[in-house]
């Protein structure tokens, strides 16, 4: 392989979901100036997207200014681009918007007063597979909610599949928990497994959320 291809397959490929023209073009403008992110297109819907032909990494949905039903649009998603992964954005810093989308299967969570660098690092973050919840609205949740149910469900996890659930709240991948833990990314995916089932969970957005309530980060 050509070093211009080993590039271009390393390149976290981007699709933006916003109803205000102009703001969808400034939120392009910020990926595409960011070295190893490509924007696949942009549109006011995610149906106006082709999803299908050009298989994104991630997808950046924005929830304000729009008519846009988040479940539909993530069944919409999950259908065409399953790999892709989502963050959403928002000036809506209510815990109960954060929590909705996450129960949707959202990956990230940002407030959109973010700096450009912080929204780069939340894109990033979750193309590589970890977990991404702007830290304002992630700290105002765990105000919001007692922690006993929380650790009641974590006090049912041994102490490799806890240290397991802390890392990924942390947003490490699956392979920088291998490293740091010595063992193989097959066995982080067996713990994981186990963790998910445990915790009634199907994604890590919601561990990280577990491990946040119950105050082991």
């Amino acid at each position: 392989m050509s070093n211009s291809q080993s590039a271009a397959s390393a390149c976290t490929r981007v699709a933006v979901v916003e109803g205000q023209v102009l703001f969808a073009k400034a939120l392009c403008q910020v990926l595409t100036s960011e070295p190893g992110i490509e924007v696949i297109g942009d549109a006011t819907s995610v149906t106006e997207i082709p999803l299908n032909g050009h298989s994104p990494d991630v997808i950046v949905i924005d929830l304000d200014g729009h008519a846009l039903d988040f479940f539909d649009s993530m069944r919409y998603c999950r259908s065409a681009a399953p790999n892709a992964r989502v963050v959403v954005l928002s000036l809506n810093a209510r815990a109960e918007l954060l929590q909705r989308c996450l129960s949707a299967g959202a990956d990230g969570f940002v407030l959109k007063d973010v700096t450009p660098a912080e929204l780069v690092r939340a894109v990033k973050a979750v193309a590589e597979g970890s977990t991404y919840v702007d830290p304002r609205i992630a700290g105002h949740v765990l105000r919001r909610q007692t922690l006993l149910p929380m650790r009641s469900a974590i006090s049912d996890l041994s102490e490799r599949e806890t240290e397991i659930i802390r890392l990924i709240a942390r947003g490490l991948s699956n392979k920088e928990i291998a490293h740091q833990l010595s063992v193989s990314e097959k066995t982080v995916k067996n713990h994981i497994s186990r963790v998910f089932t445990k915790l009634g969970i199907t994604a890590r957005t919601q561990a990280a959320i577990h491990a946040m309530k119950a105050g082991l980060v």
